[in-house]
């Protein structure tokens, strides 16, 4: 019994929660967010086309529903996504969600659409094609094991050791050891969870990826291409 003498429900209110995402606007707050930057309020009203009054409406909902998390500096209103499990959260409601046919205006428009689906961001790991060509490679070298769920085996807790990542960072070890995300536009698992991370921050830090622009899309550098292939027997790469 609570303090005012009410009591809890059986459960956990599933449909209010799943009201905070019932919402284009809400949705598109959340799916911009999965770049893992932090954006500022006026950012995310120009993204979704809404005026500053409606996004921050609905960005108090999210704020409240413990979707988002945000902090002020001066007049600006920051905002991200509250933690990664969130991230993976949307990530896998997205790879449930039916597509709405939505014209090519542009051979420009066109190419962004493919580069998205073959690589971007996801919070804080890779998603598509290319993730998802990842994870099949390390499965196929044995060095995820899938018998309870994914995990790393031996082989590719050495192979993380040669690469310089070790597997047992104390920044991530509150984490899932590995996790995965089902991919949206490949409807396939890619590898999430702190091997995910560690994984990505390394192709960063190594020059084998890199962000195009400000948006989530990655692309592979021709370093990353020879590593890919040494590393992993990746073949072409591009999208």
């Amino acid at each position: 019994m609570t303090s005012s003498g009410s009591t809890y429900a059986d459960g956990p209110d599933l449909a209010d929660f799943a009201g905070l995402l019932a919402d284009r606007t809400r949705a598109a707050f959340c799916l911009a967010l999965l770049d893992g930057r932090t954006w500022t309020a006026s950012e995310l009203a120009r993204t979704a086309g809404v005026a500053q009054s409606t996004a921050s409406a609905h960005l108090d909902r999210l704020v409240a529903g413990g979707i988002l998390a945000e902090e002020r500096q001066g007049r600006n209103r920051l905002l991200r996504l509250a933690t990664a499990d969130t991230a993976e959260m949307i990530e896998n409601l997205a790879a449930r969600a039916p597509f709405r046919p939505v014209p090519v205006r542009s051979l420009t428009d066109f190419n962004r659409r493919r580069a998205l689906a073959h690589a971007r961001v996801c919070y804080d790991h890779l998603a598509g094609t290319l993730a998802v060509a990842i994870t099949d490679a390390m499965t196929e070298r044995a060095l995820l094991a899938w018998d309870y769920g994914p995990a790393l085996t031996t082989a590719g807790r050495d192979w993380l050791r040669e690469l310089g990542i070790a597997d047992d960072r104390p920044d991530t070890s509150w984490r899932p050891h590995v996790r995965t995300c089902l991919d949206w536009t490949e409807q396939r698992p890619h590898l999430a969870g702190a091997v995910g991370a560690a994984l990505f921050r390394h192709a960063l830090d190594s020059s084998w990826l890199a962000y195009q622009g400000t948006s989530r899309v990655i692309t592979v550098t021709d370093t990353g291409r020879a590593a890919l292939g040494a590393r992993l027997g990746l073949g072409p790469v591009r999208p």
